[in-house]
């Protein structure tokens, strides 16, 4: 894996999600854990261009299966960033590839 670390895997609660800051991205990055899966989206919800949290790094999650926008509830499911309910419904978060390494590093996938 040669991409940029974005955290640690134990930095992501399991079944929730957490917020981070990308170098050379314009806008943060939501990475998901249930377990040890992992997936990452880019911090926009598709219903306004608004980012998910209202504070900054808090998304709530829910049954560890879906994220919810803060500003118009959109839900979107961990695994394919699918609005399955809300102002955008059948719209999608913009996915962002990772990858989990040996030492359990989450790192942007080439």
């Amino acid at each position: 894996m040669d991409g940029m670390r974005l955290c640690h895997i134990d930095d992501v609660p399991d079944g929730g999600a957490r917020v981070v800051a990308a170098a050379h991205a314009d806008e943060s990055i939501v990475v998901v854990r249930r377990g040890t899966q992992v997936w990452a989206y880019v911090n926009r919800c598709p219903h306004f261009s608004v980012p998910l949290d209202f504070e900054p790094g808090e998304i709530s999650c829910y049954r560890a299966q879906v994220l919810m926008c803060a500003h118009h509830s959109a839900l979107f499911r961990f695994d394919d960033g699918h609005c399955i309910e809300g102002p955008c419904a059948g719209a999608g978060l913009d996915t962002v590839g990772v990858e989990v390494d040996a030492g359990r590093w989450i790192a942007m996938s080439r």
